[in-house]
């Protein structure tokens, strides 16, 4: 988890939903489980909508997790890190929390901590109290992050569980922004048998049915599920789902995108769209600073097809049979990210064509 506060210390947890850290690149790594705890010394709910946020958040991977925790911080956030292992960058000022977040009560205790040791300097408050506050929104990372890490019961069971308690326990504590890590994969192309096709272009949240055929994906199904019924029972929580496109860390951009242009072919599975690791990071701002929403998904994706050629023609060419159900832009990713440019108004900084 990382704990993001406006202003002073600043601290990040992450704590593993599992009892090992995987890591690797892309859509092939994975932490798993941590969250982003922000907290706000002073502030009301109003200031911080313009001034930063208290944010409980976890990881999808090393990637994610590397790149958007200094972007939070770089915001105003105090972050604390809530992880099985601690932030890889030692001179990252944040603390680590070792939690393993499919133990009901160590997600309670992890979302009402101190962010630091320093906090015990804190006045005892006139009732006897500490004067923890609970964070002001809780990002959920935490997943193993594909199949074949471990068995396929235990992703299913890692995943859910951890996301079942980090939702309950903010709902609890009357955190009111949750902000959780779904995945490309609930689209039911990518970890599919063989070839498959999807449905229809674009995908988009609100309106494809979503049938996967894979246990990582089936348990991302479930915990946006979650999200759903926690939100119509704890009116007025914003639960925010994030449909993760595939994460791309900036020295990869080098490494790995001529090839993918060069084949496109290879990128069906990731519905040839993507997600700037730093992009993501804005992104989990934006969720944590834009209040009123209630129950939401949306696509985290950049902007553009990872093709030389326009979107429509490409698709029509690679996808004969798979009907295109709106005007869609020129370059526009099929994995498209207009909902949340329209409703958060994310504005994609890095561009893969900038780097390639």
């Amino acid at each position: 988890m990382d704990a993001l506060k406006n202003a002073g210390n600043t601290v990040s947890d992450y704590a593993n939903s599992a009892s090992e850290t995987i890591q690797g690149k892309g859509a092939e790594a994975s932490k798993e489980a941590n969250k982003n705890i922000a907290k706000s010394d002073e502030a009301s709910l109003g200031d911080r909508a313009s001034a930063g946020k208290d944010a409980v958040s976890d990881k999808i991977d090393q990637t994610s997790h590397e790149h958007c925790i200094p972007y939070l911080l770089s915001r105003g956030h105090q972050v604390l890190n809530v992880d099985l292992a601690p932030f890889p960058d030692p001179s990252t000022p944040i603390h680590t929390l070792k939690a393993d977040l499919t133990d009901s009560g160590q997600t309670f205790n992890a979302l009402s901590s101190h962010f630091h040791l320093s906090h015990y300097e804190t006045p005892r408050q006139p009732n006897g109290s500490s004067g923890v506050q609970p964070p002001d929104a809780v990002i959920h990372f935490a997943a193993y992050a594909r199949n074949l890490l471990v068995p396929d019961s235990e992703c299913f069971r890692g995943n859910v569980l951890s996301t079942y308690h980090v939702i309950e326990a903010a709902c609890k504590l009357g955190i009111r922004k949750v902000v959780l890590a779904s995945s490309e994969t609930v689209y039911g192309v990518c970890f599919a048998q063989g070839d498959c096709d999807y449905h229809s272009f674009p995908l988009e949240e609100d309106a494809y049915d979503c049938d996967p055929e894979d246990t990582y994906a089936m348990s991302k199904l479930c915990g946006e599920r979650c999200a759903r019924s926690f939100a119509r029972r704890f009116p007025g929580t914003d639960i925010y789902v994030l449909r993760i496109g595939n994460v791309v860390e900036p020295d990869e951009y080098e490494r790995d995108f001529p090839e993918y242009v060069r084949r496109p072919e290879t990128r069906k599975r990731n519905a040839w769209s993507y997600i700037d690791a730093r992009d993501l990071g804005q992104i989990c701002d934006l969720c944590v600073r834009k209040d009123g929403l209630g129950f939401q998904v949306f696509n985290a994706t950049d902007d553009t097809i990872t093709t030389r050629v326009p979107t429509k023609e490409y698709l029509k060419s690679v996808c004969p049979n798979t009907p295109i159900t709106r005007e869609m832009g020129e370059w526009e990713a099929p994995l498209t990210n207009k909902k949340i440019r329209d409703v958060l108004g994310f504005k994609e900084e890095h561009n893969w064509r900038k780097y390639t």
